[in-house]
């Protein structure tokens, strides 16, 4: 079985082309910064995952992903290979990705933008509709559980 389930940050935005013909193909290719679970001498470390999506998929990134965003992806690995202008045999490994989402909200996407380019150009605000309720979330990000709201669950 070749599956794999990454969750990472784009490096760069999507580079999009289309295949020649009646029937273009998208075809979108991009790096995915995927962080390490252990730290090396205490600092964070990142493997750099290549990527490419077609059709539909590609037409998705093409549209609402860019530089920045987390975005979790499944698909497959596929290796391949080339020679270059100097004659030598490149190996190729990237992921073909099968589905994509987003993995936050818009709202943290745009702050992580705007904290990454400081200086840069400010992210667009938030309606107010939009905005968590302060009570709805406790300050580790988890949503508060009324008491005695286990009688209800089917599965308790």
């Amino acid at each position: 079985m070749n599956k794999v389930i990454l969750m990472g940050r784009l490096t760069r935005d999507p580079e999009v082309r289309y295949s020649a013909g009646e029937n273009a193909l998208a075809i979108a290719r991009y790096t995915l910064a995927v962080d390490r679970r252990f730290k090396r001498d205490g600092e964070a470390t990142a493997d750099f995952i290549n990527c490419v999506s077609f059709g539909r998929t590609a037409e998705f990134a093409e549209r609402y992903f860019h530089k920045g965003i987390r975005i979790t992806i499944c698909g497959r690995i596929q290796t391949g290979s080339y020679t270059n202008r100097e004659g030598q045999k490149v190996y190729t490994t990237e992921v073909v990705v099968e589905e994509q989402e987003f993995a936050e909200s818009k709202a943290a996407s745009q702050g992580y933008a705007a904290s990454a380019n400081a200086g840069a150009s400010a992210p667009q605000s938030m309606p107010m509709a939009d905005m968590p309720t302060p009570s709805a979330a406790s300050a580790d990000g988890f949503m508060n559980i009324p008491d005695g709201i286990d009688e209800e669950l089917p599965f308790s």
